[in-house]
Formats: structure tokens, C-alpha cells, sequence
């Protein structure tokens, strides 16, 4: 009897550890694969012609009017 009570409570605990790290969402994203997937988009900004004219218009502007 106290060993399926043994048994029946570290399977139980286990159950809760594993459900309490399913549901925290700083588990289910990399940082590092977010870091990456940014520099993709910004070379791919940079290498198309709509990316090139944007980033043009933005640094003949100059700075913004102090408000």
C-alpha cells in the first residue's frame, strides 16, 4: 500500500512539474531565434529596392522637428 502511495505521488508531482512548464511562455520562445529571424527581415529590407529608397528618405530627412 505505501508503495503505490509513493509511486502514486511522485508520478503526481512530476505531472504538476512537467504542466507548470508547459504554460510558462518564456519557455516556448528563443531569444537567440528572434534575434535572427530580425536580422533576416532587416537584410532582407536592405537588399530590395523599396528597403534602399526607405532608408534613403529617412536620412535625408535628418532628425525630426524638436517639439
Amino acid at each position: 500500500m505505501i508503495d503505490q502511495i509513493a509511486l502514486a505521488l511522485g508520478h503526481g508531482l512530476l505531472a504538476v512539474a512537467l504542466l507548470r512548464l508547459a504554460l510558462r511562455g518564456d519557455v516556448d520562445t528563443d531569444p537567440l531565434v528572434e534575434e535572427l529571424k530580425d536580422e533576416g527581415a532587416a537584410k532582407r529590407r536592405a537588399h530590395s529596392s523599396a528597403g534602399r529608397k526607405a532608408a534613403r528618405r529617412t536620412a535625408d530627412a535628418g532628425p525630426g522637428p524638436d517639439l
